[in-house]
């Protein structure tokens, strides 16, 4: 039986990834550590993992050392998604997200070094915004690291913080950049969830600049059979590598708002613009190469149909996301002065 530790395991990807787990592998022990800031929430996991001898969870931060040092010297596996990840929170916050994105890091790597012995794999879970917006059509790992918000570079500090600690003491480390993850028992501060809400709510869908900024988007699902891969692939062939996870195809804001308007029969006049928020990342590809190579993954989930699959689940869990609705919109500063709600 492995023993998995999941820092960050009731945020968006981590719960749904903690779900993929306990679903596919009964034999594997999942130990979960999370904060339970705004964006973690226990609903976000399975009913029955209280109750379930394979299921563990400990309340607490990652900038804690010594729990993180019990819990790692516990597990053969270590996925670390705690992170601060909102980019629009992270202009009026951003403190919080150097002190959790980089030293929580650097605890979890810390720790990951002290039991190197018996640590199979650490799994860093990055993101696409350290590169900034793209210099290339397509965007490799390659790219160079251009981050545009605090939280982007609080994520790079965090990236090449695990490759440091991979060259120097050889880690069995493995970075993964996702591109933007959507779908089930996400918060309502990103984009799909908020439009889908506002759709339901019948309120304006409220989009920065000319909402013609370009994302590659990945259904969360897709996320978790990669990192499945990555779980069982041969550690010789990925330790120390960087690999991005995306589907190589890109769509702008505003036809996400005119998708989903159409889907929900709303009227496409609920569309409404603010100004540009500080830190936009304009154009974002992901190549698809490295991971095809490396891990033999490609995204199955078109982002209609994911689309689809989201809808439907914010329709039927109102009572999840209607206490979260005063979160929908950050304040924030502009350059010209003016407060804004993103």
């Amino acid at each position: 039986m492995k023993t998995i530790l999941i820092t960050g395991g009731a945020g968006f990807i981590g719960s749904n990834f903690v779900r993929y787990l306990l679903n596919k592998y009964p034999e594997y022990k999942i130990v979960v550590l999370d904060a339970l800031t705004y964006a973690g929430n226990m609903e976000n996991l399975p009913p029955v993992t209280l109750d379930n001898s394979r299921f563990s969870f400990w309340y607490g931060n990652v900038r804690n050392g010594e729990l993180v040092d019990t819990l790692v010297s516990q597990s053969d596996i270590v996925f670390h998604f705690a992170a601060e990840t909102h980019v629009t929170r992270s202009i009026y916050d951003n403190l919080l997200f150097f002190e959790t994105d980089v030293l929580g890091t650097q605890v979890v790597a810390n720790a990951v070094l002290k039991y190197n012995h018996r640590i199979e794999r650490f799994i860093h879970i990055s993101t696409s915004e350290v590169y900034g917006t793209a210099n290339k059509e397509i965007m490799d790992e390659e790219h160079p690291l251009m981050p545009m918000s605090p939280y982007a570079a609080a994520k790079v500090g965090a990236d090449r913080l695990v490759y440091s600690y991979w060259t120097t003491y050889q880690i069995p480390a493995i970075i993964i950049r996702p591109f933007n993850n959507y779908g089930l028992h996400q918060h309502l501060e990103k984009l799909v969830p908020r439009f889908i809400t506002s759709c339901l709510l019948d309120e304006p869908l409220t989009i920065h600049g000319d909402g013609k900024a370009k994302r590659d988007w990945l259904y969360v699902e897709d996320f978790c059979d990669a990192l499945d891969i990555v779980l069982h692939g041969d550690i010789d062939r990925l330790k120390g590598e960087v690999i991005n996870i995306g589907t190589g195809r890109s769509i702008d804001i505003l036809t996400i708002a005119k998708i989903i308007t159409e889907k929900m029969n709303k009227p496409k006049l609920l569309v409404t613009y603010v100004g540009d928020r500080p830190g936009q990342v304009f154009r974002h590809t992901s190549s698809t190469e490295k991971a095809e190579r490396l891990l033999g993954w490609k995204a199955k989930t078109r982002f209609e149909d994911g689309l689809d699959k989201a809808i439907e689940w914010y329709k039927n869990n109102r009572s999840w996301w209607e206490k979260l609705l005063w979160m929908r919109h950050v304040p924030i500063i502009t350059k010209e002065g003016r407060r804004e709600f993103h």
